[in-house]
């Protein structure tokens, strides 16, 4: 199959001939021009909590989906009724408009939250048609250093530094293709140590991935894959480039097993 490339201001969807896809959608930080100045957050409070880097990583797929636009103008992995932060309890307690937005400005945010789950869900239709069934790897980070950069760690027994959420996807049914992933996480050598890699500590999964269950149903299995931010300093966002490169190649090593157990799972359905 000829690769093809879709762009939009908001995502970029590439098409390839795999059943994986990698997705970013927290990777962004643009904002509209219309609304920049509507921001009480500078962009540097904006980017603390997005996912830089997670771009990156999806590339590991010749599939991908790629959020261009901060969380912080439209949020691509909260229902459509939270997907704008409209009042601090929203977004982590951060004020994050001058004034209350104005409908149309919502409205016209509202608009490419619809076109995104439109092309994504005629995407993934098309690679459910061509492979029967389909894994994604839903990839994000946290922050674990609320206090500052040079503040405490948040407890790492309750902030894996890969949490893998799998609370809304039939657990048993995927279970030789979640414990691949996990399996070949856990046992990378990651600069002569193992990655700490549990299930559902930290996050069990967001929106995207319940609307990929609810809308493909067992044909679908989506990884929610949340990093921790030991590989940059989230406060200033500055990154490890030898540490996200790293965790690129971790990733990329999950990929031969994963698909092995996605086709083994999918020939008895």
């Amino acid at each position: 199959m000829t690769k093809a490339k879709t762009d939009t201001a908001y995502y970029t969807i590439k098409r390839g001939d795999s059943p994986l896809i990698a997705t970013a959608i927290h990777s962004g930080h643009n904002v509209r021009h219309n609304i920049s100045n509507l921001f009480a957050l500078a962009a540097e409070e904006r980017l603390r909590e997005e996912d830089p880097f997670t771009d990156q990583w999806a590339a590991i797929a010749d599939n991908h989906i790629i959020g261009h636009n901060s969380r912080f103008e439209l949020d691509l992995n909260r229902s459509r009724d939270k997907a704008i932060y409209r009042k601090p309890e929203d977004a982590w307690g951060l004020n994050v408009w001058k004034d209350e937005l104005a409908d149309a400005f919502a409205e016209e945010s509202l608009a490419q939250y619809d076109s995104f789950y439109a092309d994504v869900k005629l995407f993934l239709e098309e690679i459910q048609q061509r492979h029967g069934c389909f894994v994604v790897y839903d990839l994000h980070s946290y922050n674990h250093k609320r206090d500052g950069s040079a503040g405490p760690e948040a407890d790492p027994a309750q902030n894996p530094e890969v949490n893998i959420g799998t609370g809304n996807m039939n657990r048993q049914k995927w279970a030789p293709v979640v414990d691949a992933f996990m399996q070949n996480l856990s046992s990378y050598n990651y600069h002569g140590r193992q990655l700490d890699v549990r299930e559902n500590i930290k996050f069990e999964g967001g929106h995207f991935m319940r609307w990929i269950h609810d809308t493909f149903g067992d044909n679908a299995c989506v990884i929610s894959i949340e990093f921790k931010k030991f590989f940059m300093d989230e406060w200033t966002g500055e990154p490890d480039h030898a540490q996200v490169q790293e965790i690129k190649k971790a990733l990329a090593q999950t990929t031969q097993p994963v698909l092995a157990a996605l086709h083994t799972v999918c020939s008895v359905l």
